[in-house]
């Protein structure tokens, strides 16, 4: 649905650690940083031949806003990832919002809840069954 999505943080080279981090945990490859034009950039970008792709930036600017609601969910592999994905957030600044586990969205539902060292509210999912 989503084909590409940004962020804002205040610190450019704090969340460059912490999102280097969780997207490696999630085998997200990172596709570039410049640091003097303030983007850091995740996944691949869609194109003609690969429309299906999705990408992820994080830019300097404002601190988010207050909306507890708002959440920006990353699909991993297995709940292996979202393990590591949780352990590595949390070992870069990142506040747990809810650890490793099972939700009652679905049976499969794994899932992981972050806040990122500038306050946005981050999740990683495995929907399969055994899935690792």
């Amino acid at each position: 649905m989503l084909d590409h999505v940004s962020l804002t943080v205040v610190d450019l080279e704090r969340a460059e650690r912490f999102y280097d981090a969780i997207f490696a945990a999630l085998d997200v490859p990172k596709v570039g940083s410049d640091h003097a034009d303030a983007w850091i950039g995740y996944g691949e970008r869609s194109d003609a031949d690969y429309p299906g792709r999705s990408y992820f930036s994080v830019r300097l600017g404002p601190a988010p806003d207050d909306a507890p609601r708002r959440h920006y969910c990353f699909k991993a592999p297995s709940r292996a990832a979202v393990q590591a994905f949780w352990r590595a957030g949390l070992a870069h600044g990142g506040l747990d919002l809810g650890e490793p586990g099972l939700r009652d969205y679905h049976a499969n539902y794994y899932a992981a809840f972050l806040f990122d060292p500038d306050g946005n509210r981050i999740e990683a999912v495995c929907h399969r069954a055994g899935a690792g």
